[in-house]
């Protein structure tokens, strides 16, 4: 149950972030002035790191244990499907969002912004089935 505990905690917090950054801080990169934006851009991506990266790791370490030995209680569907959405979520960072931000440390680039802020629905959409079914998990093993 402890690792089911973790596994939610990491995949909570990683939902409210992801709709946090999606809702209020990337719409930001358009107001962020031009003379700093550079700066701007690169303070954006060490600060986010330093939060998202420990809970990234944490939530796919205890994604990838669920699998390899489920709690009592535990079917096999739902770790799966949040281990495909978990795929999603990592392909779409490394594939997605990080080329962008690469662009966007160079200076402004609007195109850059608007896909950046687009393309990430994918990544709020996912976290927030990942808290649902996380929530579920939860819910079938404590019953």
């Amino acid at each position: 149950m402890t690792l089911l505990l973790i596994h939610a905690a990491a995949t909570l917090a990683l939902a409210g972030l992801i709709w946090f950054v999606q809702i209020v801080h990337y719409p930001l990169f358009d107001l962020a002035s031009e003379r700093h934006f550079e700066r701007f851009a690169a303070e954006h991506q060490r600060r986010t790191s330093l939060v998202v990266v420990p809970l990234m790791i944490t939530e796919a370490g205890s994604a990838l244990a669920l699998l390899a030995v489920p709690p009592a209680g535990m079917g096999r569907g739902l770790p799966w499907l949040g281990a495909l959405l978990l795929a999603v979520i990592w392909l779409s960072t490394a594939l997605l969002q990080v080329p962008l931000h690469r662009r966007l440390s160079g200076g402004r680039d609007p195109s850059a912004i608007r896909r950046l802020v687009a393309g990430n629905w994918l990544r709020t959409a996912s976290w927030s089935a990942r808290a649902w079914l996380a929530l579920a998990l939860l819910a079938e093993v404590g019953s």
